[in-house]
């Protein structure tokens, strides 16, 4: 008796670990796949860069992520030909947005091949023109080219000085999007011959290469020019204003006037797009350097920044870099009220003036962050006949921009 009920022990048991069993399971399946992916831990990230050609380490993480990809035929062979692809595991983004890693490990690698060029730009006129206008822009931005050359940026005599004019172009970040790129920016290159186009990728801590290699053409190319103007595609620039201050200069001497920033403190948030650690740059203050958006120099300080941009070590803010080869030079650069790079307030002492009238406008030089339709709108206003700045209400004493005070800021360019 005792050994039959030990028996139906023994089954029973058996048969009640058997049901769980099956319970489990089924309880397995019914569990949403969604709760399932938290459990498992996330893949690390891996990417194909661009051969060396292309500067991959200056890449954005978010960029360097994205799948292979697809370039014209003739970019096409000479990768083939290197066969420098590569393969790189990247760590899940942090929060700063710059492989600073990278472009430690690569930061000498600064030169690059010039794909499209001008050299008889600065030929055309006897004995060099006056003012070379040099803006830089991205290839898909053909809109902001164009309004360009039909308002402030036109080539030819203004004032009775020679313009010319060049635009500053990487090669597109997303080649995808932009399958045709490399032949639409030939043809507009043969159309306009303003086109400078050089190999490396056009990224926001690309511009620092867009700087030292445009400085480096005009030394070679464009030597015999007597300033130059640089500045970005989204700013409206008054020539007239600037060719009125430029020839009371000497192109053979020093000269570099702007929106000049001093004490700017580095940015230590790494969320910040201009951030920049302790280890990359040290000290707690920049040195002086100019808003991006324009500023003037001459041919004699153009020569010797080139020199000296071949000294200083690339920093992936190009404004200040600019700054620390000023400093090389031991060259102060010079604050100009009428370079506006970020952007106008309407002053206490013009409350008459609306910050988009063109009386407004008349007496700057540079105003930084204008959308296309505003560039051609102010440009076309500025030179109508029609245009009368003395019919507005009189103040007590003339309106005169004050000069602006020299306060410890931290550094974020206005892009």
């Amino acid at each position: 008796m005792r050994v039959r009920l030990k028996g139906d022990a023994i089954c029973t048991l058996f048969l009640l670990v058997v049901l769980c069993s099956l319970l489990y399971f089924q309880l397995e399946h019914l569990v949403p796949v969604g709760n399932k992916e938290l459990t498992q831990k996330k893949p690390s990230i891996t990417s194909k860069t661009f051969s060396d050609s292309r500067a991959p380490w200056r890449l954005m993480p978010a960029e360097a992520t994205e799948p292979r990809l697809q370039v014209t035929p003739v970019l096409r062979q000479r990768e083939v030909a290197n066969k420098r692809v590569q393969t790189t595991t990247l760590s899940p983004l942090s929060d700063s947005a710059f492989n600073f890693k990278g472009y430690l490990l690569n930061k000498d690698n600064r030169n690059f091949d010039l794909l499209i060029n001008q050299p008889k730009k600065c030929r055309r006129t006897p004995g060099g023109p006056f003012l070379l206008i040099a803006i830089k822009s991205v290839v898909e931005d053909f809109d902001r080219r164009e309004i360009v050359r039909k308002t402030w940026g036109r080539e030819g005599l203004v004032n009775g000085e020679q313009i010319q004019r060049v635009f500053l172009l990487g090669t597109p970040k997303n080649r995808t999007v932009l399958a045709t790129w490399e032949t639409l920016i030939h043809q507009e290159s043969q159309m306009y011959r303003d086109i400078l186009l050089w190999d490396f990728m056009d990224t926001f801590f690309n511009l620092t290469l867009k700087e030292i290699h445009f400085l480096n053409w005009a030394a070679e190319f464009c030597h015999n020019v007597k300033f130059i103007f640089k500045g970005d595609a989204d700013v409206f620039v008054n020539v007239e204003n600037i060719i009125d201050f430029l020839e009371r200069h000497d192109p053979t001497e020093d000269l570099f006037v702007g929106d000049i920033i001093y004490n700017a403190r580095p940015i230590r948030v790494r969320k910040s797009k201009y951030y920049i650690p302790e280890t990359m740059y040290g000290l707690s203050i920049y040195p002086a350097y100019a808003g991006g958006g324009g500023f003037l120099l001459s041919s004699h300080t153009m020569r010797k920044l080139s020199r000296a941009c071949k000294e200083v070590e690339l920093f992936p803010i190009d404004d200040v870099f600019l700054g620390m080869c000023l400093q090389r030079i031991n060259l102060k650069p010079i604050l100009h009220e009428g370079f506006k790079t970020f952007g106008i307030v309407k002053p206490s002492a013009a409350p008459h003036l609306q910050t988009f009238d063109p009386c407004f406008y008349k007496d700057l030089m540079v105003v930084h962050s204008l959308k296309v339709a505003e560039i051609w709108l102010m440009w076309n206003l500025l030179h109508s006949p029609r245009l009368s700045c003395t019919q507005k209400k009189q103040v007590k004493k003339p309106f005169q921009w004050k000069k602006k005070a020299q306060t410890t800021m931290q550094a974020s360019p206005l892009r």
